[in-house]
């Protein structure tokens, strides 16, 4: 039941991008549909869950017995492009229309905000191993689920009658401060 909270307080009340202001650029740029909304959720799902582990077993097997924990980040770093790589000739491969619809975002992972800070976040916390991971998972899904959610608002808004001023990336940032105030109220669950 513990973990079930823990993961449930990662995805909702600390969400990576609406609380923890991580991740805003794909956030963003990819969210205008909601294919490649949720093709960049499930990559980011892959890499953050992945990243979190691993992180995790090459911080406490690796940098702390050698004592070189202040190369923490360039290691994080190299850990996540080496994933990223991988979950992108996957893509290519299982799905040429999605790794064409995600374009320069899919190697962009490599430098998500989000992707580098979730490790970050776990280690300055003391995650265990399963909490790393659970983490990773649930910081993943909570990114993925906004994503959708501002993808499908996004689509609608479209359609809707915007005054001029307000159309296009205006429309958008009031919208995601909304959604974000709307996230809020999950605070008070956990």
């Amino acid at each position: 039941m513990e973990y079930v909270l823990f993961l449930i307080s990662t995805v909702l009340v600390n969400n990576v991008v609406l609380v923890r202001f991580l991740g805003l650029c794909p956030f963003m740029g990819v969210s205008s549909k909601l294919d490649p909304s949720i093709g960049m959720g499930v990559a980011t799902t892959l890499v953050m869950t992945l990243g979190g582990v691993s992180s995790w077993l090459l911080e406490h097997y690796v940098l702390l017995p050698l004592g070189i924990g202040f190369l923490r980040i360039l290691a994080y770093i190299v850990v996540i492009a080496a994933m990223v790589q991988l979950i992108e000739m996957i893509i290519r491969k299982v799905s040429p229309s999605l790794y064409r619809a995600l374009g320069i975002y899919l190697p962009l992972i490599t430098t998500n905000c989000a992707v580098l800070g979730v490790p970050l976040i776990s280690v300055r916390e003391g995650h265990s191993l399963v909490q790393a991971g659970l983490f990773g998972f649930g910081s993943a899904l909570g990114f993925t689920l906004i994503m959708i959610i501002f993808a499908g608002l996004r689509e609608r808004l479209q359609l809707a009658n915007v005054p001029a001023a307000f159309s296009g990336p205006p429309i958008a940032f009031v919208t995601a401060g909304l959604l974000a105030l709307a996230f809020m109220g999950f605070g008070g669950l956990i």
